[in-house]
């Protein structure tokens, strides 16, 4: 289920003076970098990002799915959720089997049944009328022209085409994404997408209206609704009632620096700032480390077991607040210096294998039970510094690669068409533990699953300057690819595109996890001989950042997708 690996490509880094734009798709990426040439926003050029990777990185995004968007204006920072609400009719028991048993990930995520009501595109037309500065009907017309005309397919996209084969099963999906034959499309096909063309035709001319209502949306619910596996409870009234929440940003100091990350219900930020600060915690010597330098057995035994101490807390603390109390009345409470200090002491030469959640302060009475680990994938992330200083990072998600699988024409009739999101199975499928005790990301009428992405911007304590945006895609994997890159440039001083390149690491408070084929066997076995249990898999982030440096900016993409920087 998530975006399989296809190889690593060597990127330079880039240089930009004035504005800069990072994104998954070189066509994304310029669709971009015209509209801040033509002097748009910050949040225009993520509009035209976003509807490009529509097309041409379907399996990782889209209008049919979600986004968290970090913005700073150059006075305030704002966090913008766009997060997908479970239906209205939903309720904790959605993906249980008849037995009471949790439903296997693929049951569940194939179909109707995992679809929530997407939010980004209502988002992004809230914050256009805030901070938008071209007319919003310009910002279709690059989508618009590449669907209509076609696109080359990538290396990229045909790689995950070539894993994919619950897609096959949705018989529009399948005549779109692959030939006659059943084979995808070869690389540098020219694919065209009527149907997506005009679905973003309507959207140029009326708003997210025409997607929150009339054919567009029936033709999302009927495909819901009427999948003949596994439907689902989306409704035209769920759609029509979606909106989109600005939110309180999570701004924690650190060092020098001030970052500034997503609140809940991502628990990106808080893991992240958990992790950092339990490193600190534990000396000197431990942050400064590079996990592929020579001590790199000793920093990684250290980051992981901070991981486990803060995945653990994520799993019983955090979810939707809407739904949910923060712990001790304020989710920095999870970030209280104390706090971390005690939960770092419990590290020690060992591994400690599995961690269990602590007690903020505050916290009289723990009544929850925590969520049992389940798979959390896909995603696509950009950033983005304009002409006047405006920056943001927006993470962007229909879940797992290729989504519910469920491909809507809008209700044109023509070929191709956008994906929906598979985003319900972000919540816990079992309601209680075993004991009965609620888990707080379960399954309620109207609530957002907990999320892992994790936009973040980083600021200068002292004088207050904007000097990073950077995320990742890569479900709770999101967490340490992005401590890896804050870590690789505020604590070991490495330019943005080189510590992307570092490779990746972490931990779900479970096995030790690295990057397959990345780092030395005296490593590994230095890991084991501490106690871990470590696998090398294929951990394909796909980070992107925009730096600070000097009077300009400096742009990173990562090595194992297709993203690239562009700037002037």
């Amino acid at each position: 289920m998530p975006e399989v690996s296809s190889g690593l490509s060597s990127k330079p880094g880039w240089l930009a003076q004035r504005f800069m734009v990072a994104a998954a798709n070189p066509l994304a990426t310029d669709a971009g970098y015209q509209v801040l040439k033509a002097g748009g926003s910050a949040l225009d050029a993520a509009i035209a990002v976003q509807m490009v990777l529509t097309l041409v990185e379907p399996q990782s995004s889209g209008i049919g799915g979600g986004a968290f968007l970090m913005h700073w204006d150059g006075r305030t920072v704002q966090a913008w959720d766009g997060r997908e609400t479970a239906p209205a009719a939903a309720d904790e028991r959605l993906f249980l089997l008849p037995d009471g048993k949790p439903m296997p990930f693929p049951q569940a995520a194939v179909g109707g049944r995992s679809v929530g009501v997407p939010g980004v595109v209502r988002m992004l037309e809230q914050a256009h009328r805030a901070q938008g500065k071209l007319p919003w009907a310009q910002l279709f017309e690059p989508a618009i022209r590449l669907a209509e005309q076609g696109f080359p397919v990538s290396p990229r996209l045909h790689t995950q085409l070539l894993a994919e084969q619950a897609l096959k099963a949705t018989p529009n999906a399948a005549a779109y994404f692959f030939g006659p034959d059943g084979q995808p499309h070869p690389v540098g096909h020219r694919l065209r997408n009527p149907a997506l063309a005009q679905v973003l035709k309507r959207l140029a001319a009326e708003g997210s209206v025409a997607l929150y209502s009339g054919a567009i949306a029936e033709d999302m619910v009927r495909r819901v609704r009427q999948h003949p596996a596994n439907p689902g409870l989306l409704s035209t009234a769920d759609l029509m009632g979606y909106r989109p929440v600005v939110r309180e940003p999570v701004c924690t100091d650190w060092r020098a620096y001030r970052i500034c990350g997503f609140p809940p219900p991502s628990s990106g930020h808080l893991a992240v700032m958990q992790i950092l600060g339990m490193l600190d915690a534990l000396g000197p010597e431990a942050p400064g480390w590079a996990p592929d330098g020579p001590s790199s057995a000793l920093f990684l035994h250290r980051y992981t077991e901070a991981a486990r101490l803060a995945f653990a807390d994520r799993a019983l603390y955090v979810a939707d607040p809407g739904f949910t109390a923060a712990p001790g009345g304020r989710w920095t409470s999870l970030l209280d210096p104390a706090y971390l200090r005690s939960r770092a002491a419990l590290i020690g030469e060992q591994s400690m294998k599995t961690a269990q959640p602590g007690v903020p302060p505050g916290v009289q009475r723990v009544s929850m039970a925590p969520q049992a680990q389940e798979t959390e994938l896909g995603t696509s992330h950009l950033s983005i510094v304009d002409g006047e200083g405006r920056t943001l990072a927006m993470t962007t998600t229909i879940e797992a690669a290729w989504g519910s699988r469920l491909l809507s024409d809008g209700g044109t009739g023509l070929p191709g068409g956008f994906l929906l999101n598979n985003q319900l199975t972000d919540f816990s499928f079992a309601p209680t533990d075993a004991q009965g005790r609620p888990i707080a990301n379960r399954v309620e009428s109207g609530k957002r699953p907990r999320s892992s992405m994790s936009p973040t911007l980083v600021f200068d304590r002292l004088d207050g300057r904007l000097l990073m945006s950077l995320g990742s895609p890569g479900g709770a994997a999101i967490i340490h690819f992005t401590a890896k890159t804050l870590l690789g440039t505020l604590a070991f001083g490495l330019d943005a595109q080189r510590a992307i390149d570092l490779p990746n690491f972490g931990s779900f408070n479970g096995p030790t996890v690295l990057e397959k084929g990345r780092f030395e066997t005296a490593t590994v076995e230095a890991l084991k001989a501490r106690g871990h249990a470590v696998q090398e898999i294929d951990m394909t982030s796909g980070l992107q950042a925009i730096q600070r440096q000097g009077g300009g900016w400096f742009g990173g993409a990562d090595p194992r997708r297709e993203g690239v920087v562009r700037g002037d």
